[in-house]
């Protein structure tokens, strides 16, 4: 999972791209940068950690020109290290090239064997890259026709926004994993993971960008094609996006993500009620499942946890031991109101079970009575290979446990998890999205070699 975002035609281009990663920091904490171009030369300010220590002040001034675009990054494929850090560029016939890609293709392998073969010499260990040595040996001729015959060979998911030279490119994959979306700012184009974004920015939100379609942007002009698709072919947006990591402020697969996450926790409060003194969200996440569930049951909504916001989302941090030291320095009860009260934690997913055991230890360490866990989405059993970082099934503690065995380890009084019919009940068209997370049912194929280090060394035979 990472954020992209793109300008065209603004005399503040980079300025406003940062801003922008600004509003998409939740979607990638390990690194940030920015591409620009002046008319002449593209430049490049990239680093590690958010967005305001990888791009400063003083780098900010060196990103010269009217066109850029930016990523922040969450590593699902390759490590964490300097040269996997977006926007990559190149010189590609005399003409410089940048691209920031969300998304994991699933045919990685395949296309970097031949790549290889045919003498690419690969600079870092992200599919990303795959993306820059396709367009290198495929006759381009006009842009669409060249986006087309590349884009074609993709798998998997990929939403894209690309520089060459001074028109900006975006593009989105056939099943639509990754959102993607078109705003304006006066004659200004802007492209953008998340609506978020666009009202950050002060643009006008558009339109989302259609699943398969291209859009090729120079100054105020717009042009748009579409990569072919197979008939009968589903879209496939991703559920874990309205659950857990969109902001609830976006409006992403047709749906405002606030207004899901609330009626995630009415449904939630349908299917499992439960007697209690309050409703509790795990700040933040939970929070707005959390404000459905209470309003449903008309049970009292407190805050029993304080977040620290100088502290990121701990889902997303690389390592469990990062994961395990925020925890505990991220959210601190209120031992005031939890003393002596039966509680409904409502919590959006839990995916390792390490980090829910923490906070319910937390919380029965401050007095709690009783602590009931109601989960606003089903039981995650299943690895994902399109952008969400729990590529293995041994790290996934429904893949291995019961319900009862989960609340045992968490230790909860009571544990229950959303239905999957209930999940996709309160979803605009619930056929066009894909949960192979919570089924193994998975709407594009899966890599054979399933490691997030592919490209380090552990293909298949190596």
């Amino acid at each position: 999972m990472c954020g992209i975002i793109g300008i065209s035609n603004h005399k503040d281009a980079s300025k406003v791209a940062f801003l922008g990663l600004y509003a998409l920091q939740h979607r990638g904490e390990e690194a940030a940068g920015i591409a620009s171009f002046d008319g002449k030369d593209i430049h490049v300010v990239k680093n590690s950690g958010l967005v305001a220590d990888a791009v400063t002040e003083e780098s900010l001034a060196s990103l010269k020109g009217s066109t850029a675009i930016g990523h922040c990054r969450y590593s699902t494929t390759g490590s964490s290290n300097y040269k996997n850090i977006q926007p990559f560029l190149v010189i590609h016939r005399n003409r410089p090239l940048a691209v920031a890609h969300n998304g994991n293709l699933t045919n990685t392998e395949e296309l970097y064997k031949r790549l290889e073969e045919e003498g690419a010499i690969f600079q870092t260990t992200m599919d990303s890259e795959i993306i820059i040595h396709l367009l290198a040996r495929t006759k381009n001729g006009n842009l669409k026709t060249w986006f087309i015959d590349v884009l074609s060979q993709l798998e998997g998911s990929f939403s894209l926004v690309l520089l060459v030279g001074e028109t900006i490119v975006g593009a989105r994959d056939p099943q639509g994993f990754r959102p993607l979306c078109l705003g304006k700012l006066e004659d200004s184009y802007v492209l953008a993971s998340e609506s978020c974004a666009l009202d950050i920015i002060g643009a006008k939100f558009v339109r989302e960008i259609e699943c398969g379609e291209i859009v090729i942007i120079n100054g105020n002009k717009l042009e748009s094609c579409f990569l072919p698709r197979d008939k009968g072919e589903k879209k496939a947006h991703c559920i874990f996006e309205n659950i857990y990591f969109a902001r609830p402020d976006s409006h992403i697969f047709d749906d405002n993500v606030y207004q899901v996450r609330k009626h995630l926790g009415e449904q939630l409060a349908i299917e499992h009620p439960v007697q209690a003194d309050f409703v509790m969200p795990i700040p933040d996440s939970g929070m707005y499942a959390a404000l459905g569930y209470a309003k449903k049951l008309n049970i009292p909504f407190e805050i029993g946890m304080i977040r620290n916001h100088y502290i990121g989302r701990t889902f997303i941090q690389p390592t469990q031991f990062l994961r395990d030291f925020r925890v505990r320095i991220k959210l601190n009860p209120i031992a005031d109101i939890l003393k002596g009260k039966r509680v409904v934690v409502v919590e959006d997913s839990i995916v390792r079970g390490t980090t829910s055991r923490n906070r319910i230890e937390v919380l029965r360490q401050s007095g709690a009575k009783e602590i009931h866990m109601r989960i606003s989405c089903p039981p995650i059993k299943s690895p994902c290979f399109y952008g969400i970082d729990f590529p293995s099934a041994e790290e996934l503690i429904a893949a291995n446990k019961t319900v009862k065995e989960i609340a045992e380890f968490i230790q909860v009084d009571s544990l229950e998890y959303l239905s999957r019919e209930g999940m996709l009940s309160v979803v605009k068209n619930a056929g066009n999205f894909c949960d192979a997370c919570f089924t193994g049912k998975y709407p594009v194929r899966i890599p054979e070699n399933k490691s997030k280090y592919l490209l380090e060394g552990e293909r298949s035979g190596e």
